[in-house]
């Protein structure tokens, strides 16, 4: 047989193990950063998904958007400010988010993995209240404005739809007053995870995973303890530092695992789950 045949099988066979495991489980995936830019990694992230549906996981999609928000604001002419890895959002920062979210973003994902064989439905924080805010602040107590933390996820929605469909959920929710918050992805799938008490939640980036150096690419941490994670929050700013706590938070909250995974790699998803030495950083509980 050719070499590149056997090598299919091998894989398959190492895939084998783990698709068991995992079968039946939900896994939550935050989808954000290259992987939603670049035109062949959306197609293959789409098969992705539907694959995982397909051999019988329960696959949710939890997805941010923040570079059509910010090409959004630029074209209005409204500044663009991070505090802490979030975004300041004014109520016309809100607006647009809910605008290119919902009625874009969302829709494009949905439709992607419909055309790849698998029913999707999408939804917002909006949507069946399933997501309940209050207002946050960034690390350093700096106010971002209309930034929501959730405060409750609607379980019984996602319940009812991710055992036939695969649901995609857009990043922003209201309070219990109606005003709506623009969420920050990482934080909202961390939420998700918890509440539907996954198995996995992976969290799509735009580096190799943990780095510890962030200025030097071959410095990933391919595994680490929720603890340790926890002890270096401090020292770790911008993007990566939601991640990472939404990480810890997922793992606390009886997560089994929580992945970061360089979303720029095609089928990153396929490696670091059904692959032996993954490409990523896994987080677990403490030993």
């Amino acid at each position: 047989m050719p070499t590149d045949r056997m090598r299919d099988v091998s894989t398959l066979l190492e895939a084998l193990p783990y698709i068991r495991e995992f079968h039946g489980q939900t896994v939550v995936i935050k989808y954000g950063g290259a992987a939603m830019e670049d035109a062949e990694l959306r197609e293959g992230f789409a098969r992705d998904v539907v694959l995982l549906k397909y051999v019988g996981m329960n696959p949710i999609v939890v997805h941010g958007g923040g570079p059509d928000i910010t090409a959004y604001m630029n074209r209005l002419d409204i500044p663009v400010q991070f505090v802490g890895g979030l975004r300041v959002s004014s109520a016309e920062t809100v607006e647009i988010a809910k605008m290119v979210l919902v009625g874009k973003v969302n829709k494009d994902i949905v439709g992607r993995l419909n055309r790849h064989g698998q029913l999707s439905i999408g939804l917002s924080g909006d949507d069946g209240r399933l997501f309940m805010c209050e207002r946050t602040e960034a690390p350093g107590g700096e106010d971002v404005g209309f930034v929501g933390k959730i405060t409750r996820v609607n379980t019984d929605v996602l319940r009812h739809i991710a055992d036939d469909y695969i649901p995609v959920i857009a990043s922003v929710g209201t309070d219990r007053d109606n005003n709506s918050y623009n969420i920050n992805a990482d934080e909202a799938a961390g939420a998700v995870a918890r509440a539907m008490r996954a198995y996995k939640v992976l969290f799509l980036t735009d580096v190799s995973g943990w780095l510890r150096d962030p200025e030097n690419p071959l410095s990933r941490i391919s595994q680490a303890t929720a603890q340790e994670v926890e002890d270096a929050l401090t020292t770790i700013a911008g993007g990566m530092r939601p991640k990472l706590q939404a990480c810890v938070e997922s793992i606390h909250g009886g997560v089994t695992a929580a992945h970061i995974v360089d979303g720029r790699v095609p089928h990153s998803i396929l490696l670091e789950l059904f692959t032996d030495e993954g490409i990523g950083t896994k987080i677990e509980a403490d030993s």
